[in-house]
């Protein structure tokens, strides 16, 4: 099993043991995970390298309570995933696991601020609390004077910290992203990674972030790699 560096080791917010997932295709099974194994402590940044088609994807939707492994284990914060129902998985999702993909998937007709509102209102928060959190972060992120706008008046790189900060409003235990910096250019890649990394830090939170950048993954607290359906600690 691979395990991070991070002293929070003996608290992790992701577990993954023993975990296989295959997929028909026609009359030949694909088999994508095979016997992967992962620990990603509280306070953790991984990264996630590998190929396309390598099984990045499959790994953070099964890490992401998306999809269920054909057998193997997944614990979040300590919470074992595999006989839970789907209203239980859903509600895991909404309270613990915040998600960033490449392209952000902002609400056109929302502001900035209600964007990160509403996903905290649908968790139970007052309208006040998420508001305040909700501008706390878009301060974090250097926004706040852009609360009001729709996402059709920011550019690339705000939204994507928006996006982040929608993620990050439930003070979820695991952060999964993938490819999040994909879309922007190098500049503002870089500076929406590091706003993100240190987010993550600070909130104590684990997070596993697929991505092709050797330079970004560089930066993060270790590296593992897809190979054959494993994990291999770079």
């Amino acid at each position: 099993m691979l395990y991070g560096t991070n002293s929070m080791a003996d608290a992790p917010g992701l577990v993954l043991h023993n975990v296989h997932r295959s997929f028909q295709q026609g009359a030949a099974k694909l088999h994508v995970l095979r016997g992967l194994n992962l620990n990603v402590a509280r306070g953790e940044v991984v990264a996630l390298v590998g190929p396309s088609g390598a099984g990045k994807s499959t790994l953070l939707h099964i890490a992401g309570l998306l999809e269920k492994p054909d057998e193997g284990q997944v614990k979040i914060d300590g919470a074992d995933c595999g006989s839970l129902s789907d209203d239980r998985r859903t509600e895991l999702r909404r309270t613990h696991l915040g998600f960033v993909y490449q392209f952000h998937h902002l609400l056109p007709e929302f502001s900035a601020l209600e964007n990160i509102v509403v996903p905290q209102m649908i968790a139970g928060k007052s309208k006040a609390e998420a508001s305040a959190r909700g501008l706390e972060l878009l301060g974090r992120l250097g926004l706040k004077d852009r609360a009001e706008h729709r996402p059709g008046q920011l550019s690339g790189g705000e939204q994507q910290r928006v996006a982040i900060a929608r993620a990050l409003a439930n003070r979820p235990t695991l952060l999964l992203a993938d490819e999040p910096t994909g879309n922007l250019d190098p500049d503002t890649a870089d500076g929406v990674f590091a706003e993100l990394v240190t987010l993550a830090r600070d909130q104590g939170l684990a997070a596993l972030i697929a991505t092709h950048n050797p330079a970004l993954a560089a930066r993060m607290d270790c590296t593992v790699r897809m190979d054959h359906g494993v994990l291999v600690q770079v």
